[in-house]
């Protein structure tokens, strides 16, 4: 360093710093600390200290506590005071980190990720409904649909013109009746939509003791099985772009939930048809198939590689939202 000072006088800093083989950069940053920090220059529009402690003591007044500063800006205006810009206003605020929100807000609580659990059929029910394209651009039906969750089977349904809280009431109730509910005995989990949160329904289930579930805000993940069936639905080779009136789609949603219930093997229930195991007949099932599997085996073993076949009993616990072990114990 002192060789670049002692040649920089004469030959310049670039080229005493080029001849030495010492990077500019170098040179200068252990230069730095012999001229002291810098200090950055203070505007002569600035204001002064006992300007800003104003200030602040206008936007800590009581009234203006729960205010935010464009609307204590725009009050002392019209009282006839001016301090300083808005935009001096929340660069103070930043400066003494009050930038939070100041205004006086209602807190919602937050929402609880349901957990339930189905040991049996009619234990937890699942409902929703979903629009299908009438003939016409913005004309709708609307398909309601209340599932059991631990057997998968279509407990109710209904195609409406509308959606509405009273027919939802309607279908609920009457599939409790079909299904024999009895008091306490069953939960219906649903999503926040109007119908589903609505009076008439929520008083319809605490008249038949039924306890009622609804999912998170904007979480779709809250009422997997409901929305799993209507893909189901909308994926069938045979369901159409747009029904031409009410009565088609009645006639779709009258084949599509027959089969459904009666003929569709669900991968969700070791491919057996959700009628099966609504009505307790999965057992006699499986052993009938086991049989079969057994007869293969023991003719031709030599194609069963790792062991005899066995299949595997529909499962004894279904959940929406399982909840996670805790690793340490």
């Amino acid at each position: 360093m002192a060789a670049v000072n002692e040649l920089s006088p004469l030959v310049g800093t670039q080229t005493a710093c080029a001849v030495l083989g010492l990077p500019r950069a170098s040179y200068y940053r252990q230069q730095r600390p012999t001229f002291g920090p810098s200090k950055k220059a203070v505007s002569a529009r600035a204001l002064r200290q006992p300007e800003r402690d104003a200030v602040l003591a206008w936007l800590h007044e009581e009234r203006f506590q729960d205010r935010s500063p464009a609307e204590v800006f725009a009050t002392l205006l019209d009282e006839g005071v001016y301090h300083c810009s808005l935009r001096t206003i929340h660069r103070i605020l930043e400066q003494e980190g009050e930038t939070r929100e100041r205004r006086d807000q209602l807190t919602h609580p937050a929402y609880q990720k349901p957990e339930l659990l189905a040991t049996a059929p009619n234990q937890l029910w699942s409902w929703d409904i979903t629009k299908l394209k009438g003939h016409a651009k913005w004309t709708y039906f609307y398909l309601y649909v209340i599932l059991d969750v631990f057997s998968r089977y279509v407990v109710g349904w209904m195609v409406a013109p509308r959606e509405t809280a009273e027919l939802a009431k309607r279908l609920i109730a009457d599939s409790c009746e079909k299904q024999n509910i009895q008091p306490d005995q069953l939960t219906i989990h649903a999503d926040r939509g109007s119908s589903m949160t609505s009076k008439p329904v929520a008083f319809l289930m605490a008249d038949l003791s039924v306890t009622k579930s609804h999912s998170r805000p904007y979480v779709s993940d809250d009422n997997p099985y409901s929305e799993s069936h209507f893909r189901t639905l909308k994926y069938r080779p045979d369901f159409p772009d747009r029904f031409g009136c009410i009565e088609d789609s009645r006639a779709f949603c009258q084949r599509f939930f027959a089969w459904y219930n009666e003929e569709h093997r669900h991968s969700g229930i070791e491919l057996l048809t959700p009628s099966v195991v609504h009505y307790g007949q999965a057992p006699g099932v499986i052993e009938r198939r086991q049989v079969v599997l057994d007869v293969a085996y023991q003719a031709h073993p030599e194609r069963f590689v790792r062991a005899a076949p066995k299949l595997l009993a529909i499962p004894k616990e279904v959940w929406i939202n399982k909840p996670t072990q805790n690793k340490t114990q």
